[in-house]
């Protein structure tokens, strides 16, 4: 089985073949050959020389094929999966500080940022769809460019049901609240409902009963954990769900905008500056033919796992993130388990992104939603969420109208794509004022000039 990544040179492509390599079913379902694409032929060489130390010593590993030419990496593919970032962490740092100066939340995925990230990736995720279109037309495309659920709707609009969107956020929130019930992670299931960075969990059921009430009883075990210690027990239990770590930014927006306010750099900036090092160093250690470049991997993950919003920590009370949660990925076994499912027709329940049909009451049947899919070897196919919390759907309605004035605006030229990116930011509810709105449109350069 043939597996290609776009933005194969990312920082996290060791992350993915680590989970191939911990694959050993037969060939028949497990990747043979891994593709990898990116447009920089450096990054593509840094990873390379990681990827080359992860496989030493194991026989049966994928092998490897890294090119610059798009249509060379999609032909022949089974699955592709998407994880490329347009205008690179220079575009992200750009995306932050714009909406900062105007004193809103600069994040990458999360209001003014996420849409002006949207409005410069999307062009070119449907120029993508395109060529898969064209090339790999049987493929099954796994996105995880960002912003997950915006793109891999875009997506849909030329490929399908056959592109499902990844995120790594509501998994991690799961299996952290089921540890805290001292329940197996893996033996519990769960009921989560909304949109990419946009979801709350709803109930953790443990042998048939739904222990979310008992955990939210108990408060030192709601804040021995992640989300717990972000939001505090007062919050969650007035929710009655535990909600997705980005929504820190909504519930706590003030505190949370003063905190990166006052933070060195944004997160854009701190990776922008710390992966220039990493792709340097290991780029040598790969044209020396030595080793190195696994270890220099494996440091500056940890440094980027450890530091993960920093700022959303600091400002509910400052606190380090627990060992188990410094593994990193997570994303890279929920693409394993979708392949897993699709070429092998193994029965999976996965957290993903998926056209609606009529999962989530009050959503229209072709809106992305984020929510419990059954897939097997006919695709992602998503549950029954049941009735949703006023206040969770007017949310989520809310961004669905966002995310797609943002699509609109990708789409068109001239006044009315600068319309609807207008509309796009004034209508989020993390922008303040249309003038505001208006203001950082100018200022980011995320439309072309007309």
């Amino acid at each position: 089985m043939r597996l290609t990544v776009l933005g194969g040179g990312g920082f996290r492509m060791p992350l993915v073949y680590r989970a191939l390599l911990e694959d050993t079913g037969d060939d028949a379902g497990r990747c043979t050959e891994l593709v990898l694409f990116d447009t920089d032929r450096g990054r593509l060489d840094a990873i390379g020389a990681v990827l080359a130390e992860q496989a030493a010593g194991r026989p049966t590993a994928p092998a490897v094929r890294a090119t610059t030419d798009l249509d060379e990496a999609l032909r022949g593919a089974d699955f592709v999966f998407s994880a490329i970032r347009v205008g690179g962490l220079a575009g992200r740092a750009r995306d932050e500080r714009v909406p900062l100066a105007e004193g809103v939340l600069g994040q990458e995925t999360v209001g003014a940022g996420g849409v002006l990230y949207g409005l410069r990736t999307l062009p070119v995720a449907l120029e993508i769809a395109e060529r898969i279109a064209a090339v790999a037309p049987d493929a099954w495309v796994i996105n995880f460019t960002n912003p997950a659920g915006m793109v891999t709707e875009a997506m849909q609009r030329v490929l399908g049901d056959r592109v499902i969107g990844i995120c790594d956020s509501p998994v991690g929130l799961c299996r952290r609240a089921a540890r805290a019930l001292g329940a197996d992670p893996g033996r519990a299931a769960y009921d989560y409902v909304g949109l990419n960075h946009l979801g709350w969990l709803r109930g953790v059921i443990v042998d048939g009963r739904d222990r979310l009430p008992e955990l939210l009883d108990d408060a030192t075990a709601l804040e021995s954990f992640e989300e717990g210690k972000l939001f505090g027990a007062r919050w969650l239990r007035a929710l009655g769900a535990l909600p997705n770590e980005y929504l820190h930014y909504y519930y706590f927006n003030r505190e949370a905008v003063t905190s990166i306010r006052s933070a060195p750099a944004t997160r854009g900036e701190f990776l922008r500056d710390q992966q220039a090092g990493f792709y340097e160093r290991a780029a040598a250690a790969g044209r020396s033919g030595g080793t190195g470049a696994l270890e220099l991997w494996e440091r500056t993950r940890l440094e980027r796992e450890a530091t993960y919003m920093a700022e959303s920590r600091e400002a509910s009370g400052g606190w380090q993130r627990d060992s188990c949660d410094l593994d990193g990925g997570g994303y890279d076994r929920i693409a394993l388990a979708i392949m897993r499912a699709i070429a092998r027709d193994e029965r999976a329940t996965l957290i993903l992104n998926v056209r609606n049909r009529t999962a989530v009451p009050g959503l229209d049947a072709d809106a992305v939603v984020e929510v419990p899919c059954l897939v097997d070897a006919g695709g992602a196919r998503p549950l029954a969420a049941g009735a949703v919390a006023p206040d969770q759907l007017g949310l989520m309605l809310s961004l669905k109208a966002v995310e797609r004035a943002t699509i609109a605006a990708a789409t068109s030229r001239g006044p009315a794509a600068r319309a609807q990116a207008l509309r796009a930011l004034a209508l989020h509810p993390l922008v303040d004022s249309v003038n505001v709105a208006d203001r950082i449109l100018d200022a980011s350069g995320a439309l072309p000039t007309p």
